[in-house]
């Protein structure tokens, strides 16, 4: 059920059927997949997720060495034989970790797209609708970079809106089409958020060009604002976005990289894949996206 202040947001729910779970994927068609391989002709490629270094779980020479937790703990099982393993506890949703939120992750009004009820998908046992299932096959489709910091940051709490990523379109020479990957960059590092220095963060408005475009994917270095833009509302990108338009996002994505090699080649436009690895029934999990150009 949509709430009141909710009733004018975008909504898909019902628009691919009752038994979906793929939301705006449903939007990269084979035309548009192949649109997108087109997109290859030197074949350079950059990484859009932040290196992430573990921290050990085991006392003595192994203890980790900083007070902050990584997002992946490690524990190191074997190193005898000439044979090293290991295995890894990962927080799937840390700030410090690019990864990819499943539709399950958000939920409104105690149900999960496309409206059923939350008990029954998230269970002790994992989710069993709208999760990393939907992603078995990886994300391959049109990228599209809109550089919101070319030359400095955006300013702290700062409403990215509609006109803003117009007018990133129109300075680069790009357009948003459906079925496109959009990659927006804030400027801002990946660094724990500062009480008295509010992040920027997509606005409502942003969200509902999104949603006329036909944007299939989000990823951005930074998504919703901290505090939020506006504390009575849903917030833009992961409770209407990913809750009411069943859009998969990619958070905490590290975008420097990419921006830099579109400002070398002139191109703001690119073939992007994303393979989580095939891990079924999680609300998310980690994840490389590659971007080829």
């Amino acid at each position: 059920m949509i709430t009141s202040n909710e009733s004018d947001m975008p909504d898909n729910w019902g628009r691919w059927g009752d038994g979906d779970e793929l939301g705006t994927l449903n939007l990269i068609t084979d035309e548009v997949r192949t649109m997108a391989a087109a997109e290859v002709r030197t074949g350079r490629s950059v990484s859009l997720a932040l290196p992430i270094v573990p921290n050990v779980m085991l006392s003595g020479p192994f203890a980790p060495t900083s007070v902050e937790v990584s997002p992946v703990q490690q524990m190191m099982l074997h190193t005898g034989m000439g044979v090293a393993a290991d295995a890894m506890l990962v927080t799937n949703h840390h700030a410090k970790s690019t990864h990819i939120d499943a539709l399950a992750h958000w939920s409104t009004d105690d149900e999960v797209y496309p409206g059923c009820p939350r008990d029954q998908v998230i269970t002790a046992a994992g989710v069993t609708r709208a999760s990393t299932t939907a992603f078995a096959a990886g994300i391959v489709t049109r990228g599209v970079l809109l550089d919101l910091a070319p030359e400095k940051p955006l300013p702290s709490g700062h409403a990215v809106t509609s006109s803003d990523l117009e007018d990133a379109e129109q300075r680069q020479g790009v357009e948003v089409r459906s079925g496109d990957a959009l990659a927006v960059r804030f400027g801002w590092p990946a660094d724990p958020v500062v009480p008295d220095k509010p992040t920027p963060g997509i606005s409502i408005d942003a969200v509902r060009w999104m949603h006329r475009r036909g944007v299939a994917l989000y990823a951005g270095d930074r998504g919703d604002a901290y505090p939020p833009l506006a504390p009575d509302g849903p917030s833009p990108l992961h409770g209407v976005a990913l809750g009411r338009m069943a859009m998969p996002l990619v958070d905490a994505a590290a975008l420097d990289d990419l921006a830099d090699l579109c400002s070398q080649l002139e191109r703001y436009s690119f073939l992007l894949t994303v393979a989580p690895p095939r891990v079924h029934n999680l609300t998310g999990a980690p994840v490389n996206p590659i971007a080829v150009f």
